[in-house]
């Protein structure tokens, strides 16, 4: 059987982080990357709509280590997809990649300290097992395989063509058609303007509306700085700007939520002028950051609504029909096409099995530690990155502190760390504090949080910085064991 010290699932923007900060603070210890798909990048890989792009800045969603050198600073798919790859061909982690593997279930031993995972090579359908001491999960927090697809009555009964975003036809061609995009979530937003470039028309259609707010595509003070000054000071200045700038938006939004949606209300009116109904199309029911915002660089929704080359409908779909939909308040939408942008299938930890020591256990049934580790579950982190900020600050953050925590054990000749919850104290709290849809529906496979360090799960960059960067590994919560203790059962 195969060993390597560290088996990393997922070669997307997590899975090539971990691996070169692997090899640069622990290059004595051998890994692998898994990928269930046949190549690199993760998100940026599988989603092919049209318009794809991060509605995060790059100088965030970029690597710590790596500067984003493009004007753009809210980038498109293909260009973060070649970011990732050259990041892997530069550091010559690609050649580390086993393609095509999917992770099917994971067996921790105590008496070894080594997990047995068992993979499935999903162009054989052949099976094959791999020891690994430390399983390091950057799979993401959503199922590849499937997006969010509710049954909508008569969707048999439409002559069109029914697209969900996740699985996009390679070349479909949309021009000249009537389009409805259901949906109102950041993929919605950036599906609609861009069709509407070569749609007879584009619509739209929202059950309730969502925060929207506009930024420049380019960050022309990052820009100026990248002129004049040495590029990796001037990333670091460009990603703390922006990490402050975020913290106190959003900090703002849990504040003075009134004040905020006053603020956001207003851009939006400013936008789009007084012939819009900002009132029923434009403001949601919630606080702002209670589900996540949507970007829109350089205005390019509001720009293709003002045009007339698309349109906001809010109302409930009664059934699909032949030639569109019919909705609940009469009013009838047609349609060519219909795009269901309704959101994304949580899937926690890659939907791997687990069991300890032949008990199943399932990340349901454990507490987050340090928003990296989850209780009773020993050797293993998992990756999950914020929801209001960027993904990769916390996945950075998450592969220094498994460094760190990789090179303590070492000194201190332990093989295996397992977060122990034990205080009668703490109060159980839902994993995520949002009320967006693809969360509510996962609340049963997610784990759950605590009220209080180090079980709480913080969406805050900076806090988390301190926690997992500088405070204490051995923080009497964290159990170890050398290899000596194995066979005693004593705990360091």
């Amino acid at each position: 059987m195969d060993y390597v010290d560290v088996l990393i699932v997922g070669a997307g923007l997590s899975g090539i982080g971990a691996a070169y900060h692997l090899q640069k603070h622990c290059p004595d210890r051998t890994y692998k990357i898994v990928e269930g798909r046949e190549a690199i990048g993760g998100t940026w890989d599988l989603f092919r709509y049209p318009g794809i792009r991060s509605d995060s800045d790059m100088h965030t969603l970029g690597y710590r280590f790596k500067p984003w050198t493009e004007q753009k600073a809210i980038a498109d798919g293909p260009n973060i997809l070649r970011y990732v790859r050259a990041t892997a061909d530069e550091n010559g982690i690609t050649p580390n990649i086993q393609f095509n593997t999917h992770v099917e279930k994971a067996a921790w031993s105590s008496d070894t300290a080594r997990w047995i995972v068992t993979l499935l090579n999903k162009e054989t359908g052949d099976t094959q097992q791999i020891d690994c001491n430390f399983l390091y999960c950057c799979a993401g927090y959503y199922d590849y395989a499937e997006g969010h697809n509710p049954k909508f009555e008569g969707s048999e009964d439409f002559k069109g063509d029914i697209i969900h975003p996740q699985h996009w036809p390679e070349n479909y061609d949309h021009a000249g058609k009537k389009i409805v995009v259901i949906g109102s979530g950041a993929t919605a937003v950036t599906l609609v303007p861009e069709m509407a470039k070569t749609a007879d028309h584009v619509t739209m259609l929202q059950r309730s509306p969502t925060y929207i707010i506009s930024a420049p595509g380019e960050d022309k003070i990052a820009n100026f700085m990248n002129k004049w000054l040495p590029l990796k000071f001037s990333y670091f200045l460009s990603r703390w700007r922006k990490v402050l700038m975020q913290l106190f938006f959003y900090n703002m939004t849990r504040w003075r939520p009134e004040g905020m949606k006053e603020f956001l209300l207003k851009q939006v009116r400013e936008e789009l002028g007084e012939d819009f109904d900002v009132e029923k199309h434009f403001t949601p029911t919630y606080n702002p950051w209670d589900q996540r915002l949507c970007l829109v660089p350089d205005s390019d929704l509001f720009e293709s609504l003002k045009s007339g080359k698309s349109s906001v409908v809010t109302d409930h779909i009664e059934r699909f029909t032949e030639n569109g939909i019919l909705l609940k308040s009469g009013e009838t939408l047609d349609a060519d096409a219909i795009v269901t942008a309704t959101g994304l299938k949580l899937k926690m930890a890659g939907g791997i099995t687990f069991t300890i020591d032949g008990a199943a256990l399932s990340p349901s049934d454990t507490y987050n530690y340090k928003g990296s580790m989850f209780s009773d579950m020993p050797n293993f982190v998992s990756v999950f990155g914020y929801t209001n900020a960027s993904w990769t600050l916390k996945a950075d953050l998450v592969s220094e502190y498994v460094c760190r925590l990789l090179n303590f054990m070492k000194k201190k000749g332990y093989d295996q760390c397992t977060p122990r919850q034990r205080d009668e104290n703490v109060v159980d709290e839902p994993f995520l504090d949002f009320s967006s849809g693809y969360v509510t529906r996962a609340n049963d496979i997610l784990p759950k949080q605590g009220d209080k360090t180090p079980w709480r799960l913080n969406q805050n960059y900076a806090l988390d910085l301190m926690i997992l960067r500088h405070k204490k590994i051995d923080d009497g919560v964290m159990e170890f064991k050398k290899s000596a203790d194995l066979k005693t059962g004593e705990a360091a």
